[in-house]
């Protein structure tokens, strides 16, 4: 089992690498036509669709790999589908709202970035259901080193290879339009690549679904929307309200610093945290016996360990030295921000691969208190630093209020007893 985890997270992170290497790669490039402004303004409209999306199928999604029968993943599917619709449609209205108090006509991205999102993530987990990982590292390719490219594209087709215009708010007004444009269409691409092959019978199928069996569907796995739904929801809505309380605080240009500054330090969690995710659900869920689902969770924890410790040792030294070299002089605040962050990155990193440990030993309701306690734990280290030093201040604060969070969790994960499968080893014995 364990060599057949490696096998699939080599294969993911083949992908992943370039996907991710090309926003790495382009980041100057990125810095250099697109004001700090304009990304604070872009993070918040997509941390608001991220905060959506994540709940857009109710979580249902991740039931897929649970069910083994080609009829009932289609008609999961069909439920899946149903569900992004209406809360697309929610958001259409939302976003109509916010389009009108606000005057800024962008809001109404929103809930194409809303469906864009979460047909990704729903179509991501129909891929991993039949673990096709070649297709996996594609779309994610696609989805984000397509979208650095094709933002960088907008922006110099919009206001030059230096991002100059007529007026600081003309050019914060088209790069916002090319940032959230870039993003939204490598997202639908990736939706797009990911649909195929269709459910059993085809997608007309999904939308003729009968609505008796998918009550049915939704009844049978309901602790994904009764307890996952809010743990992810608690879970996005934390970089939401940080991008608000910052933007609050300090302005567009700060919250544009604390967007990039986390953008790049959880750049490898998305990486590598992503692909050994989507190959670890499903070892998790078909594992022989609890010790080889115990193993897998040990064996991940340590390989994360390995790789977060030393990437954290190179921002507490040298943080503020490579943002500035890396991104030019009006992004230098991001690199004290990353040396700051630098021990909760590294924590986050090793936490959130595991995060699907949970889903498979059915613990969603413990992970759904735990969150609530951490949600709790990183908002006062973010006000109570915010309230003594001011946004760095803040990142040292998370990262000292995360420190007890992380550890009782990792703890718990490696010593859990209540794995689904020790009830089958002991009626074996």
């Amino acid at each position: 089992m364990t060599q057949g985890l490696f096998k699939a997270t080599a294969t993911l992170l083949t992908g992943s690498v370039a996907a991710h290497a090309l926003p790495l790669l382009l980041g100057p490039a990125l810095t250099r036509t697109y004001s700090p402004e304009a990304f604070g303004q872009f993070a918040l409209l997509w941390a608001l669709a991220t905060n959506v999306a994540v709940v857009a199928c109710a979580r249902y999604e991740y039931a897929l790999p649970l069910e083994r029968a080609e009829p009932e993943a289609a008609q999961l599917m069909a439920l899946c589908g149903h569900v992004l619709a209406a809360v697309g449609l929610a958001t259409l209205c939302a976003a109509g709202v916010l389009a009108w108090h606000s005057g800024m006509a962008t809001y109404w991205l929103l809930p194409l970035a809303v469906l864009a999102l979460g047909a990704t993530q729903w179509l991501t987990m129909w891929a991993t259901r039949s673990a096709r990982f070649g297709l996996l590292s594609s779309a994610r390719l696609v989805q984000y080193g397509g979208g650095a490219v094709l933002q960088l594209g907008l922006g110099w087709w919009l206001m030059g290879p230096t991002g100059h215009t007529e007026s600081n708010a003309l050019a914060g007004r088209w790069g916002l339009w090319g940032l959230c444009a870039g993003a939204i269409a490598t997202a639908l691409l990736a939706a797009w690549l990911l649909a195929r092959p269709a459910p059993q019978g085809g997608w007309a199928a999904c939308l003729r679904a009968p609505w008796p069996a998918l009550r049915a569907m939704a009844l049978r796995h309901r602790d994904f929307p009764l307890l996952n739904t809010p743990h992810a929801f608690v879970g996005a809505l934390q970089d939401t309200l940080t991008l608000l309380a910052v933007t609050a605080w300090s302005g567009d240009a700060a919250a544009g610093l604390w967007a990039m500054s986390l953008r790049y330090l959880k750049a490898p969690a998305s990486l590598l945290g992503g692909a050994l995710s989507q190959a670890l659900y499903p070892r998790l869920v078909q594992a022989p016996n609890a010790q080889a689902a115990r193993q897998a969770v040990h064996h991940s924890m340590r390989l994360l360990a390995a790789i977060a410790l030393p990437m954290a040792a190179v921002l507490l030294l040298w943080g503020p030295a490579l943002f500035t070299a890396f991104f030019g002089s009006r992004w230098a605040g991001a690199g004290e921000l990353a040396r700051a962050l630098a021990p909760y990155i590294a924590l986050h990193f090793i936490a959130s691969p595991l995060a699907v440990t949970t889903l498979a030993w059915k613990a969603q309701a413990w992970a759904l208190r735990l969150a609530l306690v951490g949600q709790v734990a990183f908002f006062a280290g973010l006000l109570a630093g915010l309230a003594l030093d001011g946004l760095t201040g803040a990142a040292w604060g998370i990262s000292a209020s995360m420190l007890l969070y992380f550890g009782y969790y990792f703890w718990a994960l490696a010593t859990w007893k209540g794995i689904p499968h020790e009830g089958r080893d002991e009626s074996l014995a």
